[in-house]
């Protein structure tokens, strides 16, 4: 039988849902959740086929599987709106708009899902002679109901002004029925009578009831409430709470977790107000259901909170003795920063704290600035959590979210900390200068209050929403380029820089810790590999080039899993590997010192650079060639350095005299100056001195030495200033063989910096006038050697005397 077709005139056949514990009415919205099988499909045939769905009530609700004669024989037929199954669950949830009033005829149970045949019911219309009585009716259920929403305030505005717009009996009669909480019995009974006038009739019946009833519990709320005191009242709620949600079979778990929330806070010992405010959360937290967004969002907020470690502390070892045997057993060399590190330990052992003290380190990629102060915290016994900062570009990243966002979480600082497990953790801020900024804050600004041990007892973070003391924190960042970390955080902090490492210091790093650990990580003992020294001089001098050692560690690991292939094919014995061996394992070397670079040219100087990854020697080369005054500049070069060289030509035109050089040259010579490498940017003011020599070389001729290095900024007048960087630029100059360096006269003191192996192999050359490294680089002719010194020559007279004349 086609289920669509009408049958004996007004009698339809549709799907039909039996409601335990609800009653449906016209003209209503109803939101409810569907479990059994029947009537899941019941409104899954409603929605495919077009159909309306009615909605009858059990007359008992413990039945499971009712049949016609467990159901009410008056319904609502009604249309499906939505219906959404419930993630993780068999549930659906439907929403449904009543239509019309339906009497039951048949239920039909024996199908996959419950139908019924209906006929539509009709409402009587209220005779012209009985309006008065309508209208009366009217005003008094709406007193009635007015007198009800005092005594019961949770009925939502919305129904009221509904209420409030109602005119006719019969429709004032079905919406105050259906929004007050009376018995599903006396709703139906409502429902079930037709003539509006004594539907409405009956209601004010039911409502003068429910007014008196609600009248007596709240008389004896109010005597009970004198009888007890706030804790036994608060006891009294909180089971009354659990009796009903056990009665309901819901809220058992979220009363659980709110009461154990509430255990965690006061176990803390917050103060007042913020103890108060954590326990209004849980309050809330407690009258929500469990599966409701808003609970999960207070609920991961008050984890994040009770898993802090409030006032919980790790004890400090400040044995200064054990703390210098760990930093030494694990790094080699970095003796000012382990000295600073035990000047911090016995202050914090004399007085008790450290604050304020913020140790930042300074240097190349490489050089050990992360692993010792894991070795620090290992030496003081404290927890060590590293922070990544770079591209960090949010300043919510380190304050954190507002708790209201969805998504929400703490900043990196708490987070830390929570990871920590305690208040005093050792907390390493890891490339400091790498912080971005746009238009979501500057986290650099967001970092002045961490580091600032005047404001950092109480850091808010925003998703925390609570002060938390990170005093007893101690703070240690790390960076690469001390210019781009910004200077009101720059001022918080005291820097130590670590320097580049020489070669010995590299040596000495590989035997004692690469290789060890790179054994370990590939599987192998001493036992099994043994690397010499020369081949370990040889990965140091050809196949790296750094100024820390990260690249040597990796070509360590390279060499060492070679050696795996042999033994994982069945080798047994012990593999020796000398330097003549690296070829085989790593290939050809990658840098090497090429002869003819040293020897003496025309037109070619060696500066020193600084980087940041250590120092580097840089070539300047100038070419002379028959023109019309033209000075090109390639390679890359950045604004300060092409003014370096205008300044240097500028100077030689006001020397030219003496130095030998055409007065006219920069009118009938084109010059052009490079420095090699020219996809790599070169910018600084310290390539002065090297490129004034460099064209003195080219436009008179004479060679410049080859193992003479120079730096130093160099002034129209001729004077050398000073330059920073002078160990990174030693070392360099000691990895490229040269014997002799000219350094700025106001630089000797930085002397002392450079490393006593470098001092013993090169010498320095200090100077306070470019003219002496002219003197000093360029090769003369020999008749012209003994002759007078340019230097001291008055300068007065420099412009008639002539050097290579």
């Amino acid at each position: 039988m086609n289920e669509d077709l009408v049958r004996n005139g007004n009698i339809l056949l549709v799907p039909a849902v039996p409601l335990r514990g609800m009653v449906m009415f016209p003209n209503e919205s109803l939101h409810f959740d569907v479990g059994r099988k029947k009537t899941i499909a019941a409104v899954k045939t409603a929605l495919v086929k077009k159909q309306d769905l009615l909605l009858v009530t059990q007359k008992d609700t413990a039945v499971d599987n009712p049949t016609g004669s467990d159901i009410y024989s008056v319904g609502v037929l009604c249309s499906v709106i939505q219906a959404v199954k419930l993630p993780h669950s068999e549930v659906m949830r439907v929403y449904v708009e009543g239509k019309q009033r339906v009497r039951v005829d048949t239920i039909v149970t024996d199908k996959l899902f419950y139908s019924a045949f209906v006929e539509p019911l009709y409402e009587k219309s209220v005779a012209s002679k009985d309006a008065d009585l309508q209208t009366a009716f009217v005003r008094n259920a709406k007193e009635l109901f007015a007198d009800f929403l005092e005594l019961n305030e949770q009925v939502p505005p919305d129904i009221i002004i509904g209420v409030e717009k109602c005119e006719t009996a019969g429709e004032t009669a079905d919406r105050i029925a259906y929004s007050i909480p009376l018995e599903y019995k006396d709703k139906q009974a409502v429902l079930e009578t037709l003539n509006p006038l004594k539907r409405i009739e009956k209601l004010c019946v039911l409502l003068t009831k429910e007014n008196e009833l609600l009248s007596i519990e709240e008389g004896i709320r109010q005597k009970v409430n004198e009888q007890i005191d706030d804790n036994q009242r608060e006891y009294y709620l909180r089971e009354q709470l659990k009796a009903v949600s056990a009665e309901l079979n819901e809220g058992e778990d979220v009363q659980g977790e709110a009461e154990e929330y509430r255990q965690k806070i006061l176990a803390v010992g917050f103060p007042e107000d913020e103890e108060k405010k954590l326990l209004k959360e849980v309050k809330r937290f407690s009258q929500m259901q469990s599966s409701s967004p808003d609970a999960n969002v207070i609920r991961n907020y008050l984890d994040r909170v009770v898993d802090l470690p409030w006032n919980k502390y790790s004890k400090d070892n400040l044995n200064l003795e054990n703390a210098r045997r760990v930093l030494d057993r694990d790094h080699y060399g970095l003796d000012e920063i382990k000295d600073r590190i035990i000047e911090l330990l016995a202050v914090l052992k004399m007085s008790g704290g450290v604050k304020g003290q913020v140790i930042c380190l300074v240097g190349p990629p490489g050089t050990g600035k992360t692993s010792i102060v894991r070795s620090l915290a290992k030496a003081m016994n404290r927890r060590y959590v590293r922070v990544a900062l770079g591209g960090v570009h949010d300043e919510a990243e380190i304050r954190g979210h507002r708790k209201t966002y969805i998504g929400a979480m703490p900043g990196r600082i708490i987070d830390a900390v929570e990871k920590a497990g305690t208040a005093n953790p050792l907390i390493l801020l890891d490339e400091i200068d790498k912080l971005g900024m746009d238009y979501k804050g500057d986290p650099s600004a967001a970092l002045l209050e961490v580091l600032d041990g005047e404001q950092n007892n109480s850091f808010t973070d925003h998703y925390i929403d609570i002060p938390f003391d990170l005093s007893k924190a101690l703070f240690i960042t790390t960076a690469n380029d001390l210019s781009a970390v910004p200077e009101p955080l720059l001022d918080r902090m005291e820097v130590i820089e670590l320097r580049s490492y020489t070669r010995e210091e590299k040596f000495n790093i590989a035997k004692r810790h690469l290789v060890k650990k790179q054994l370990k990580a590939n599987g192998l003992t001493s036992k099994m590999v043994t690397i010499k020294d020369d081949a370990i001089y040889l990965l140091i001098d050809g196949y790296t080039r750094e100024a820390g050692v990260r690249k040597l560690e990796r070509i360590i690991g390279k060499v060492l899993r070679k050696t795996c292939i042999k033994f994982a094919n069945g080798f047994e014995g012990k593999i020796t590997i000398r330097a003549n061996d690296l070829h085989e394992y790593i290939g050809a070397v990658k840098y090497t010192n090429d002869k003819t670079e040293k020897q003496n040219e025309v037109g070619v100087v060696n500066g020193l650079a600084w980087t940041s990854v250590g120092g580097e020697m840089l070539k300047v080369e100038v070419a002379v060639m028959e023109g019309t005054g033209k000075v090109e500049l390639t390679s890359s070069l950045g604004d300060v350095m092409k003014e370096s060289a205008k300044a240097a030509i500028s100077y030689i035109r006001s020397y030219a005299d003496y130095l030998g050089v055409s007065p006219t040259f920069y009118k009938d010579k084109d010059i052009h100056i490079h420095v090699p490498e020219g996809a790599v940017p070169k910018d600084g003011p310290s390539a002065g001195v090297t490129i004034t020599t460099a064209l003195v070389s080219a436009l008179t001729g004479a060679p410049a030495k080859a193992d003479v290095a120079m730096t130093g900024e160099v002034t129209l007048t001729g004077r050398v200033l000073a330059i920073g960087g002078l160990r990174e630029k030693s070392m360099a100059a000691y990895t490229n063989s040269m014997k002799t360096v000219l350094i700025p006269e106001d630089n000797k003191k930085d002397l002392e910096e450079v490393d006593k192996k470098v001092l013993e192999n090169i010498e320095f050359v200090p100077i306070s006038r470019v003219e002496k490294a002219i003197e000093y680089t360029l090769v003369r002719k020999e008749k012209e050697k003994g002759e007078k010194k340019l230097e001291n020559i008055p300068v007065e007279k420099r412009n008639t005397d002539s050097l290579w004349s």
